[in-house]
């Protein structure tokens, strides 16, 4: 049995989404956010005290897309998956890749700036830095989109599910309202993925009975 460790609207919904799709059966543990302020036990299971965390026999991963590669990989074939051989393989891997080291990091500093650091530390200057900085590398998705309805491979993959959160928490803290109207109408196609409701289905569902309150929103 695979085991995620989740926060409400972390990253680690890309794993919990990319199950869904896939159909997988998995244990969902809710963590209140931020798990190492709030849950000091969780450090003696992942010492980065970071979400996610995932368990599946000896294989212990902490990094959201490259959580989701791995279970393409190893519980496929799947179509969420781009092999080696298909022309698309690249921007494939680019998209996985640019999911959290380019759009992610600068909306966690958002985040932190804006919600997660008492009164007195926040910065709306460094918010907003970070903010635009987000927003210019979203020019990319903006163009992928322009003429297609999934980012690569004429199809949905991983790939939709790993920049679909990104659109996520963009939301989240309050971002969309500067979406381009291409990335407007893919984050919308996207949430409309039973796949994608499933898990959020799924996350509603776990806090509730392991009494996780959800995080406030902006």
């Amino acid at each position: 049995m695979i085991t995620l460790y989740h926060c409400d609207a972390a990253r680690s919904f890309r794993p919990l989404w990319m199950l869904e799709e896939m159909g997988l059966p998995y244990e969902l543990k809710m963590l209140p956010f931020p798990p190492r302020v709030f849950a000091k036990e969780y450090l003696a299971l992942n010492p980065l005290g970071t979400i996610p965390f995932m368990v599946d026999g000896e294989t212990k991963m902490t990094e959201s897309s490259g959580i989701c590669h791995y279970l393409g990989i190893k519980y496929g074939p799947t179509p969420l998956m781009v092999g080696s051989e298909d022309p698309a393989y690249g921007a494939f891997l680019n998209w996985m890749y640019f999911s959290d080291a380019t759009l992610t990091f600068p909306q966690t500093l958002v985040l932190r700036y804006t919600q997660l650091e008492p009164e007195e530390r926040r910065n709306p200057q460094v918010a907003g830095d970070y903010a635009k900085w987000f927003l210019g590398r979203l020019r990319a998705v903006e163009a992928a989109t322009a003429n297609a309805e999934t980012l690569c491979a004429g199809r949905f993959t991983a790939a939709d599910i790993v920049i679909g959160y990104a659109l996520r928490l963009a939301d989240s803290i309050g971002l969309a309202k500067d979406f381009g109207p291409n990335v407007a109408a893919y984050w919308a196609r996207l949430q409309q993925r039973d796949g994608f409701k499933r898990a959020v289905a799924a996350e509603q569902k776990a806090g509730v009975e392991q009494n996780v309150a959800p995080r406030v929103r902006a």
